[in-house]
């Protein structure tokens, strides 16, 4: 099986053992304007530091120990070049780059890194056209987790998930399951239509998501704070320095995930979400909660509009070569199509539906 065939057929399910991923550690950008990218990340939203150069800035959170969650690259396209995530043991690199090479995608291993701070590293083209990686060898920091005297009422405390759109939401659910991801809630229609899907290798909703729509593409990066008044601090914020179009939605409540969030987009346009309040997954008993499309409390639980340009708008992804991958569109219904109507947005869940979400059986 050729790399092309298992971006666009069916998806097998390898004898190989996948490895065993802890988290979503890291994604690395490529913005037009390092300097505009610093501004935004560092004194906006107060990523911190670890190390940096004329052509890339290594940003991470509060409380992490890892090198990075963040890197900046300069580069002429703004685009994602690596979702990464980190395995349990060195032996899961090896177990990642087998993995691959049986499904038939392009792998490339470096022993010293693909990025500052990350050892023994592979890097995939994955079937749903994602740059993944996984790597377990890592520099360590001091975790600032102690450092009131650094924290500011806006601190960004975890990297907490990453949010990918793809044209074919079942298929790239599949896969994932079968790398070992378990799934927390998912949208559909009474059709079987499935628009969305959260998955989680960390006992929260997700290390990542499926967004059904135009792609491979990266919807968003998410952040976590501590609390809801961190993330209105971070409004405030915007507002002092008259940047508050850079808000592009909320703050709210989303139904699916029960979290608190807010988006903003960087100079390149790439979107972050910053996220608190969201719940423990971590029982092998727990529930999938599967929400109505129809019912507009999914993404926002006070009945806000979501704008359209957060159904329509996402960075390019890349490939391993650097080239920006094709953009596949999406056949199924869309979820924007499902929601706004002509005036705008339609509050459009069915009169006799009580609860517009299920629990459905454990996967």
């Amino acid at each position: 099986m050729t790399n092309d065939d298992i971006l666009t057929g069916p998806i097998p399910t390898p004898s190989a053992t996948p490895p065993d991923i802890l988290r979503c550690a890291y994604m690395e950008i490529v913005v037009t304007d390092l300097a505009k990218s610093r501004e935004f990340y560092v004194d906006i939203l107060g990523l911190v530091v670890t190390e940096e150069d004329e052509n890339a800035i290594y940003l991470r959170s509060f409380e992490e120990f890892i090198h990075h969650n963040l890197v900046l690259r300069q580069g002429p396209i703004a685009a994602v070049a690596a979702f990464s995530y980190r395995v349990r043991t060195p032996e899961d690199v090896d177990l990642a780059e087998a993995y691959y090479k049986e499904l038939g995608c392009r792998t490339e291993r470096r022993s010293d890194g693909f990025v500052n701070g990350i050892g023994d590293s592979v890097r995939v083209t994955d079937p749903l056209g994602f740059p993944y990686e996984f790597f377990y060898s890592v520099e360590h920091v001091e975790r600032l987790a102690w450092r009131y005297d650094l924290y500011g009422p806006g601190a960004l405390v975890r990297l907490d998930h990453f949010n990918q759109v793809t044209p074919d939401v079942p298929r790239g659910r599949k896969y994932l399951e079968d790398l070992g991801f378990r799934v927390t809630e998912d949208i559909q229609d009474e059709d079987g239509v499935t628009y969305a899907a959260w998955l989680r290798r960390k006992d929260t909703v997700h290390d990542t998501a499926l967004t059904g729509g135009d792609g491979p593409r990266m919807h968003h990066i998410a952040f976590s704070t501590h609390e809801k008044h961190n993330i209105l601090y971070i409004c405030d914020k915007l507002g002092a320095l008259r940047k508050s179009d850079l808000i592009e939605r909320g703050p709210g409540r989303h139904g699916v995930s029960n979290a608190f969030y807010l988006y903003i987009t960087d100079p390149d346009g790439h979107r972050v979400e910053i996220y608190t309040q969201d719940y423990y997954t971590g029982d092998p008993d727990n529930p999938v909660v599967t929400w109505d499309v129809h019912d507009n409390q999914r993404r926002d639980w006070w009945g806000n509009p979501v704008v359209p340009s957060w159904y329509t708008e996402a960075s390019l992804v890349l490939d391993l070569d650097g080239n920006p991958q094709p953009v596949i569109k999406r056949t199924d219904a869309s979820e924007m199509a499902v929601t706004v109507g002509a005036d705008g947005f339609s509050y459009t869940r069915k009169d006799d539906t009580v609860e517009g979400f299920k629990l459905g059986n454990t996967l």
